[in-house]
């Protein structure tokens, strides 16, 4: 069974979700009302999935997914815990420093029922909750907001040049079909690139990659999509 920390200073937004989440046979094992709770009941009970509000008292989100993400915290299973931001407004920056910590994607607060169940599933499953033009969007706009903040120094020396390209064109917000049209692949060598990619660069899903595309200058801001 899916397991799950909700952290979120409002009461009926834990409630909440924890029912629809329940309902649909995914256990709720936590709340945390700050982010030290959050740290600690992510600590104690090894959740599957965080659902983690950026804006609380105390220790606000952002700092709680750093820390948190810092441990590598894994699940009673082995598998690594995975932080889901959630904000009231769409492309907060506080969202973009979120995923550079390594959470692996955010939720608006008013997403359907139905959409919350299917994050919870496809994050544990280990895919990233962006879509691909959404996280170009995302990371376009704050990419270089700040260029006093710490960006995720990775080696980009380590890629093959079919994995640099690979890379580039994930960067451009291309999904995986369309990456496998545009190189004449098949979605499944597509998906054995990418999975280089991050294991090669260290990273916890694709998100982090376009992340790192950005910030090594790999891709700029002011770059036309490819293809």
């Amino acid at each position: 069974m899916t397991r799950v920390v909700i952290a979120d200073d409002q009461a009926l937004v834990r409630t909440g979700f924890s029912m629809i989440l329940a309902s649909e046979g995914i256990e709720v094992a936590g709340h945390a009302a700050n982010g030290h709770e959050a740290i600690a009941a992510t600590r104690r009970l090894r959740p599957d999935v965080v659902l983690m509000d950026i804006r609380m008292p105390e220790l606000d989100g952002l700092e709680a997914t750093r820390r948190i993400l810092a441990d590598s915290p894994v699940t009673s299973a082995g598998d690594p815990v995975r932080v889901v931001i959630l904000t009231t407004f769409d492309l907060d920056q506080y969202v973009y420093a979120a995923l550079t910590a390594g959470a692996s994607g955010f939720l608006l607060k008013d997403v359907t029922p139905d959409h919350l169940v299917h994050a919870v599933r496809m994050v544990r499953d280990g895919d990233a909750l962006l879509a691909p033009t959404i996280t170009r969007r995302l990371i376009e706009r704050f990419a270089q907001a700040n260029p006093d903040r710490v960006a995720l120094h990775r080696d980009l020396a380590t890629l093959t040049p079919r994995e640099l390209e690979v890379l580039t064109l994930l960067a451009g917000g291309l999904s995986n079909p369309e990456l496998a049209a545009g190189l004449g692949l098949s979605e499944a060598t597509v998906k054995t690139h990418i999975t280089r990619i991050l294991t090669k660069l260290q990273l916890r899903d694709r998100v982090q990659a376009v992340v790192v595309a950005y910030e090594t200058g790999l891709v700029t801001p002011s770059a036309r999509r490819p293809g």
